[in-house]
């Protein structure tokens, strides 16, 4: 009988001893010491894909690779188009356009290879009423006009983005601007809410 109630007894001191070990306060274990490690940045989810291609891409797409100072006129449409309250696709339209135009240099006077008088991200032209070259050379300016001509166009939010930007630009290439629209949207899903 006292092996009975031995076993007994070191049955529930066990019990007792594992429960305090796998129920006991973690907090006592854990690493109080200094945190030395750098904040993470968290982004935003980047924008759906749907709202930048809701049409899918058209034709075959061209691709360049830019430098910080494309980067950083990208972002000025991007700013400006927020600045609008506009969409993203705005914003796709908006980059797609300037990379067919100027990709994304804010291109001064050319002299004998200018198309007349245009200037800018957009090759937007004095002589039709866009502005004065200081004002469609600055990159805020030149978005917030050619999106105030986009959103002239009934229905350009529907419409495949070629159309909407030939619309406003009435290039004498009406196609070209087709092929940037995967660029275009890759780069407004990476800076949109950076």
């Amino acid at each position: 009988m006292n092996t009975i109630i031995r076993k007994s007894v070191l049955g529930v001191a066990g019990l007792a001893f594992a429960g305090g070990v796998f129920a006991g306060p973690i907090a006592a274990h854990a690493d109080t010491g200094p945190v030395t490690g750098k904040p993470v940045a968290v982004q935003a989810d980047k924008p759906d894909s749907g709202k930048l291609i809701p049409h899918g891409v058209q034709g075959k797409q061209s691709h360049i690779s830019l430098s910080d100072e494309q980067t950083g006129n990208a972002k000025a449409i991007i700013a400006a188009t927020k600045k609008a309250g506009l969409p993203e696709r705005a914003a796709v339209i908006s980059i797609a356009t300037s990379l067919q135009e100027s990709k994304l240099e804010n291109l001064g006077h050319l002299g004998d290879r200018n198309d007349h008088d245009s200037l800018g991200l957009f090759q937007q032209r004095p002589s039709s009423g866009w502005g004065t070259p200081e004002q469609i050379t600055d990159p805020e300016y030149a978005t917030l006009a050619f999106e105030k001509g986009l959103k002239q166009v009934d229905g350009w939010q529907d419409m495949p983005l070629t159309e909407a930007a030939q619309t406003v630009q009435v290039s004498a290439y009406p196609d070209a601007y087709a092929q940037w629209e995967k660029q275009a949207a890759h780069i407004v899903a990476q800076h949109w809410n950076s």
